[in-house]
């Protein structure tokens, strides 16, 4: 694609990242195909390659109006087009730099702001996201699992032994997950307490970015990310092996905290060292010897892999592969590389296409009339059982039955 971008923009990174990403885009349109919103609504700037072309000429200096940010809007950033698109464009990186043009360009009205700004700050304030599930505690995961007194402290004396092994593991407990579905943290700990490791917890406050980031709070996030990166290698210099995520939403978000801090020459090393030491749960899981788990010989499971795990960080296929090493029979899913409509924030404000896509996707989900749906990331959980009767759980609660 040819490009006319003004020598100033083109004089900054990220000038420079937009063009090269503008350029490698051939126009296929392979991507409508895979796009969940062009599906529905069927309009070319509702696809990755119209709102490209709307990119293109907000950098490009030519007029921009509200309609440009609507269409940029119900973009879910699931990013299936970059898994199949030919050209290796990397969309999702270009839209985080088209929105931020066209909301400069086109400024959002005071409601609209102060409604973003609120539902970030409610998310990522731990103190008051607790107090509103206190009071609203129907919010929480209606299917969480039960820790006895003794599976805790039979976890503590596994904690306890891998300590004394130093084999030691940060677990980022994410800002939300935490107070909504507890039980998936603590699933998790017990697993790789299993495995021989000593699990540390990331505190509630030390928050991704993500939700920050994808609501236009671009400093506040780069500031929550520099305190992580300084707070997580210090963990790394005291010992530990690695940097756990079980929530694919912050894992994709962190993998791209190099990304995000290049042009940074006092954290751009440091953003290296979080992001090589950054695992997914299953493909942290999948370099282990598991045989110290139960082997679950022909259980069924429909797992819906989120957009974060397959496109956003590539693990298309890895937990599949971590149940069927465990003994489960995965069942295939129709389209499962759409997206469920829940996208983070996006069901609070694109509701009806949320809704839409969610549908979707239970149909397919629900196909085979499965007893349990899991999937790997704590926005897709929650959207999904607001859909259904059937429970869904994170898959790595499984293993706490």
């Amino acid at each position: 694609m040819q490009t006319h971008l003004p020598e100033d923009l083109l004089a900054t990174e990220q000038g420079r990242t937009a063009d090269k990403i503008l350029r490698s885009c051939v126009h296929c349109g392979f991507c409508l195909s895979a796009c969940p919103t062009y599906g529905i609504l069927g309009d070319e700037l509702d696809s990755p390659r119209g709102r490209i072309y709307l990119i293109k000429s907000a950098l490009e200096g030519n007029p921009v109006s509200a309609n440009s940010l609507v269409h940029l809007d119900r973009c879910l950033t699931c990013r299936a087009c970059e898994t199949t698109c030919p050209s290796g464009v990397e969309y999702g990186h270009l839209l985080d730099i088209g929105r931020d043009a066209v909301e400069q360009a086109c400024p959002r009205n005071p409601w609209q702001r102060f409604v973003r700004y609120s539902v970030r700050k409610s998310l990522t304030t731990p103190w008051l996201f607790n107090t509103v599930l206190k009071c609203l505690p129907f919010l929480r995961h209606s299917n969480a699992l039960k820790f006895s007194v003794a599976e805790l402290a039979l976890q503590q004396q596994l904690q306890d032994r891998a300590d004394a092994l130093q084999k030691s593991i940060l677990l980022i407990a994410g800002c939300v997950q935490p107070a909504l579905a507890p039980n998936i943290n603590q699933a998790t700990i017990k697993v790789l307490n299993k495995l021989g490791f000593h699990v540390l917890q990331t505190s509630q406050s030390q928050c991704c970015g993500a939700i920050e980031h994808h609501l236009s709070g671009h400093t506040a996030a780069l500031r929550q990310i520099k305190a992580n990166v300084d707070a997580w290698c210090d963990y790394l210099d005291q010992g530990a092996q690695a940097i756990i995520s079980n929530a694919s939403g912050c894992g994709a978000m962190v993998k791209e905290y190099a990304h995000l801090l290049r042009d940074d020459v006092e954290y751009i090393e440091k953003a290296q060292r979080v992001v090589a030491a950054t695992y997914d749960i299953s493909e942290f899981l999948l370099q282990q010897d598991l045989s110290s788990l139960t082997h679950y010989d022909n259980q069924k499971i429909t797992f819906h892999s989120p957009c974060t795990l397959q496109h956003g960080q590539k693990l298309q296929g890895v937990v599949e592969k971590t149940l069927r090493k465990l003994g489960y029979r995965v069942s295939p899913v129709q389209d499962s590389h759409l997206c469920c409509g829940s996208a983070g924030t996006y069901s609070f404000f694109q509701p009806k296409l949320s809704k839409e896509l969610r549908a979707q996707k239970l149909q397919s989900l629900l196909e085979k009339e499965p007893e349990v749906i899991v999937t790997a990331n704590i926005g897709c959980l929650m959207h999904l059982q607001k859909g259904t009767k059937t429970p869904v759980k994170h898959w790595i609660e499984l293993f706490s039955d």
